[in-house]
Order: C-alpha cells, then structure tokens, then sequence
C-alpha cells in the first residue's frame, strides 16, 4: 500500500512518524496532509531510507541536488561524490540525471549509498538505450518507456519526473504563439522528437493508468514534469506553460484517486514579478499539491551565478507557497557541475529555502534566527560558526581573518558596535 492509502485508512507509518519528528509536528498532521495530497513522503517500497523526508504545505521548505554524467563526461566515482556532498551540505533528495555510461550501475550505486530519497528522469534512459538499440530517438517502443521506468520503480527510486502534460495539443499552442526558447527540457524534447517523427500522442499521457498501476505497486511519487517550461524570463507564463499545468491539475486528480503520490514541477526561467502568480496558479490549478520549483532564475544574464540567480527566485517562490526547490549551480548553462559547485548549488538553495520558511513561519526557522543573534550579542563566536548554514566555510573565514582582539572581527576590530555599546550599557 501507497503511504497516500494508508493515510487515507488513518494509519500513521514509520515514515509519517520519522517526518513529524524532523518537523516538530503531530504525525497526525503529516498523515492528514499525504491523505489529502498535499504532502508527498517520497519513500519507495524496496529502498532503505535513514533519511525520509516530507514535503509539502506546512513544512520546512525542501532543497534537492542534481547530479549525473552526461555523454561527454563519464565519470560514476564522481558522480557518486557529488551525491555524498550534496546530502553532506545538507540537500534533501538528489536526483540522478545520468545520460552517459552505465545507467543502470550508476543510479544502483547511488542508491545503495543515499540516506535520502533519490529521484530519476526514466524518459532519458529509455531514449537513450533506443538511440543504441535502433539507431534513433523516432524508433523508440511506447512501452519502452514504461519498461524503464519499472526497472527503475525495481531498483528502488523513490520518486520519478514524468512529463506528461507534453500533450499535441499543447505543443500546438507553443508552436501557433511562438517562443524565444521553445522547448529547454531535455525530457520534454525527447517525447516532442518522438510524437512528431510518429504522429502520437504522448505515451504517458495517454496511457497515464499504465503509469499509476506502477507507482501504485512500489510507492513511486510522482514529479509531474514541465516539459514547456520557460527557458528565457520572455517566455515566462505564457499560455503553453499554463495550459500544461492545467492537464497535469487534472492528472493530480486521477493519481489521487488511486492512491498515487504527486507533486509538480514549475517554470524554470521567470522574472521576479512573476514568480508568486506561478506558485499561486500551481496550488489552485493543482488542488494544493506540492509545488517542486525548478530555480526560478529571475535572470537570463548570469552564467557562473545562476546559483544565486536561483536563490533569489527560490526564495521569493516558498515565501509565496513553494515547497521544493531543485538547486542551480554557478555552471548551469555552461557546464557539467564539479564537486565544488555542487555544494555551492546546495547552500544557496537552503538559504533561499530558509528565506522562505521565515517568510511563511515554518515552525523552528525562526529560532534558528533569534539563536544567531543572541550569539552575536554575546560575541560567541564558536556558537555562531555553529548555527551558520555552512559551518565549515564560518570557521574557515573566521581563522584566516586573525583578530587582533580574540571577541570581535576584523570587519570593525576595536570599534565593535556590539562591544562599545555593551560597555557603554554596563556603565
């Protein structure tokens, strides 16, 4: 059984009780939230989790990494390092969007070694394997794709990006309007290639029972994916984008009603105007499912920044309802991600998220906050590296800056405003 019919039963799982705990809640409102859809526990039936988490309204504001080879890069052990910092600075699921190399050994590897819920894009493998198999994307088997991703649903993946609001029909309104960026979705591309060169629908679309009696047999949430997802702010909110939420909105229902978890993507590139009309428009076209927002980045203009591009829209997005956010790394648009960006991508995607938890009162974010600023006052500076978001990267700075005086920075030194006013205080 589905964690969504279980709590629908008003059975309280391991995992609802795991999350309530992380959350400072009743388990009851986590079980109330995943029998209403909207909270998901991506949790699959056959993969050991040390880490479940939930997400959804009223709790903290979530942050998944992506990482994967890609066909000029293949590289599994670093790959498998990337997942290992992602989770280490803190990330909440990762994602393996491996394109190169062996698919199947790669995201095995990652989940044997993930404490948290590993999530996929199963269209990209079963494209790939058919480009290998048949020379070609347009020879791809409708059942391939629901091949893999019970391959994948076997092995353990917890949850799955599919994009099946990619409709003919939607993409004949992008093709009528017009775009400056058509289609920057790789999933969303694939299935575009193949229902054109053939003259069909979407298979997940139109076979989307298939799909639910899969998710449904191993707990495999749903990510309902935005394949005409902005890729420049120009195209943000226009009526393709909104006319695919509408048919995922009605897909939502029909997962609901066989006990299927979901949640949905959002735009990618969107300018800052903008971002709280998406999430709005996501929970009324999608009864309050959980949003999974993928940026927003408010910019076209900042490769080697995007992370903080993305942060910016991230954090404007969970204020306003959003409560997933996918990460950006400062190589997005330019590059694979090394180590090192990865963790970037990581940090600025929970501050934006904890931004947002500020914003919407989260229950603990703004503890976290008053804690800091006690330590501050009493110039604690080991309580402060402590609370910091990146501790390591605190403690680092703090030890290059050498203060000549031991209780205060170098930023002001012996002008300390928190010092001389302490004094000023004591008399």
């Amino acid at each position: 059984m589905t964690q969504m019919s279980m709590a629908r039963k008003g059975e309280l799982t391991e995992e609802m009780r795991a999350v309530a705990k992380q959350e400072g809640v009743a388990p009851e409102q986590i079980r109330d939230g995943v029998a209403k859809g909207t909270i998901v526990i991506p949790k699959n039936l056959g993969h050991k989790l040390s880490r479940p988490i939930g997400i959804g309204k009223g709790l903290r504001t979530k942050v998944n990494a992506n990482i994967g080879t890609s066909t000029d890069y293949i590289n599994p052990e670093e790959e498998l390092e990337k997942a290992k910092v992602s989770w280490e600075a803190g990330a909440d699921t990762i994602m393996d969007l491996s394109t190169g190399g062996d698919l199947d050994q790669i995201r095995r590897q990652i989940l044997r070694e993930s404490p948290v819920p590993v999530g996929t894009v199963p269209i990209y493998q079963a494209a790939i394997e058919t480009i290998a198999q048949k020379g070609a994307l347009v020879h791809m088997d409708r059942g391939k794709i629901f091949e893999v991703i019970e391959r994948q649903a076997q092995d353990g993946v917890d949850f799955v990006t599919v994009h099946c609001g990619v409709t003919r029909g939607v993409f004949e309104r992008l093709r009528l309007q017009g775009r400056v960026m058509d289609i920057v979705s790789r999933g969303g591309a694939f299935l575009v290639t193949w229902m054109l060169a053939n003259g069909e629908e979407n298979p997940l679309y139109e076979d989307f029972d298939r799909l639910l009696d899969i998710a449904q047999r191993y707990d495999l949430t749903l990510s309902l994916g935005d394949g005409f997802r902005p890729g420049s702010i120009v195209d943000a909110t226009d009526r393709p984008q909104l006319e695919e939420l509408i048919v995922l909105g009605e897909l939502t229902k029909r997962a609901w009603e066989k006990g299927v978890q979901v949640m949905i993507e959002g735009p990618g590139h969107v300018p800052l105007d903008q971002v709280e009309a998406n999430v709005l428009l996501e929970k009324k076209l999608c009864y309050g499912a959980p949003f999974y927002v993928l940026g927003p980045l408010v910019t076209d203009i900042a490769p080697g920044y995007d992370h903080i591009g993305c942060a910016i829209g991230g954090a404007v997005a969970a204020a306003a309802g959003a409560d997933f956010l996918c990460y950006v790394t400062p190589g997005e648009h330019l590059r694979l991600p090394g180590v090192k960006e990865v963790r970037e991508g990581v940090m600025a995607a929970r501050l934006a998220a904890h931004a947002g938890d500020l914003a919407k009162g989260v229950k603990g974010a703004w503890d976290w906050d008053l804690r800091m600023s006690k330590a501050r006052k009493r110039l604690d500076w080991e309580e402060q590296i402590k609370l910091s978001i990146d501790p390591e990267l605190a403690r680092r700075a703090r030890e290059e800056s050498r203060p000549m005086l031991s209780d205060v920075c170098t930023m002001c030194g012996e002008y300390c405003a928190v010092k001389l006013v302490e004094e000023a205080l004591r008399g």
